[in-house]
């Protein structure tokens, strides 16, 4: 963590992090390596005082909690099934989504029994049923969750909606809105002493950039 000032952010792979990296630039933090067309995972740029990396975007919090990087960017559905300990900055307003409930269409729910939910996030469904006195058998699924009530595995799904189209597609219906996501940023807690007045720094420029709608699509 005591490498000069130099500001370590984790970035998740894929759209979100290439639009994240977008707003970090806007805001001041270029790195044009990060861009280009290269297999590089690591990319440094003195002059702004960071350094960016690539990670899966499940595996952003750990590098964060775990102190490799200060800061990365992880989706509000990961802190609320991980539950890592990091610090949330702020909320990024990029990556806009929501977390629902989806079933076949017209299905009805019977209190009597134990509602099958299929799922990758097993402690946000529990978290969610239990607060509604639900009782119910998590099957935890890590890809293709929509097949699972298609194929009898499941009464119905728990997993991030953005346009609906894939429930659609496979004449699924959301049935209930369970908590809205989007990117957040997340600091390490040490390096958030240590650092405080560049985290600090960074954070106000993407803050101004976000309250300006300078940010980019929110999508």
């Amino acid at each position: 963590m005591n490498d000069g000032g130099i500001l370590n952010i984790a970035l998740p792979k894929g759209r979100l992090g290439e639009k994240v990296y977008a707003m970090l630039e806007k805001a001041g933090y270029p790195c044009p390596e990060v861009i280009g067309d290269t297999r590089k995972l690591i990319f440094e740029n003195p002059d702004a005082g960071v350094r960016y990396f690539w990670v899966k975007p499940s595996d952003v919090a750990i590098y964060v909690e775990r102190g490799a990087a200060d800061l990365g960017v992880a989706g509000k559905d990961i802190l609320l099934e991980y539950e890592p300990d990091v610090y949330e900055l702020s909320d990024l307003r990029t990556g806009i989504c929501r977390m629902a409930v989806a079933a076949k269409k017209g299905f009805r729910d019977d209190p009597g029994k134990t509602l099958r939910v299929a799922t990758k996030f097993s402690h946000i469904a529990r978290m969610y049923y239990a607060g509604k006195g639900r009782d119910i058998d998590i099957i935890h699924l890590n890809g293709s969750i929509e097949i699972a009530p298609i194929l009898g595995l499941s009464d119905v799904i728990m997993d991030i909606v953005e346009t609906g189209t894939t429930l659609r597609e496979n004449d699924l219906e959301v049935i209930a809105e369970v908590l809205p996501i989007s990117a957040r940023l997340i600091a390490n807690k040490s390096g958030f002493r240590f650092k405080y007045d560049r985290i600090r720094a960074l954070t106000e420029a993407l803050a101004e950039l976000v309250n300006s709608g300078k940010g980019g699509v929110k999508a």
